[in-house]
């Protein structure tokens, strides 16, 4: 079996190092014991423990941190970003995205309009000019894309934005942003947007 749940004592802190390609369930499992383990280690002093790895969704992050705090009263952090946006991402990674839960919307956003998904986002409608579309997963448009899309938004590379009309100034995924000039470039009908060797390409 493999080390999905891995220890570190350091100086300063103890490192609780998760498997990327391990699920949730497991993760679980395993810490429960190796909690047990850890709590041994615990006297007097409150040494953080700081959790890194695979990058969870918020409500897996959550489920972690409860289950370590129902054993040791530690201060935890996450080396991983708990809000989805380019400022949040401190590492990239590339993660399947054929699986992922998926949001779905109907309706089309107007400017000012802001939606946020922890998976995939659909959007049966247009997201007009000055609405924000962002997801950690994928991002699919139905009708227009004329307003800021974000794909990947903690960090995965592998994220896709798919739209019938793309028609905006930026478009990101992950880390990566391209600035899109009217002039230069035409709008593109169904479009599909990948990143290749840290580029964004439209086709």
């Amino acid at each position: 079996m493999r080390n999905c749940v891995s220890v570190n004592l350091k100086k300063d802190q103890i490192v609780i190092k998760l498997n990327e390609e391990t699920e949730q369930a497991e993760i679980i499992e395993t810490l429960k014991k190796k909690l047990n383990e850890l709590k041994k280690l615990y006297k007097e002093e409150k040494t953080p423990i700081l959790v890194t790895g695979k990058i969870l969704k918020n409500k897996e992050i959550d489920e972690i941190q409860q289950l370590i705090k129902s054993k040791i009263d530690v201060e935890i952090d996450f080396d991983m970003p708990k809000t989805l946006g380019l400022h949040s991402i401190k590492k990239t990674f590339e993660k399947n995205i054929a699986v992922s839960e998926t949001k779905f919307h109907r309706g089309s956003l107007r400017s000012g309009q802001k939606m946020e998904a922890e998976g995939s986002l659909v959007i049966i409608g247009d997201v007009n000019s000055g609405a924000e579309v962002i997801a950690a997963d994928n991002i699919i448009v139905l009708g227009a894309l004329r307003g800021l899309a974000h794909a990947g938004a903690k960090g995965n590379k592998q994220a896709i934005i798919a739209a019938g009309l793309v028609d905006t100034v930026q478009i990101r995924i992950a880390n990566v942003v391209k600035e899109i000039n009217r002039d230069e470039e035409p709008m593109h009908k169904q479009a599909y947007v990948s990143v290749d060797n840290d580029e964004i390409i439209i086709e």
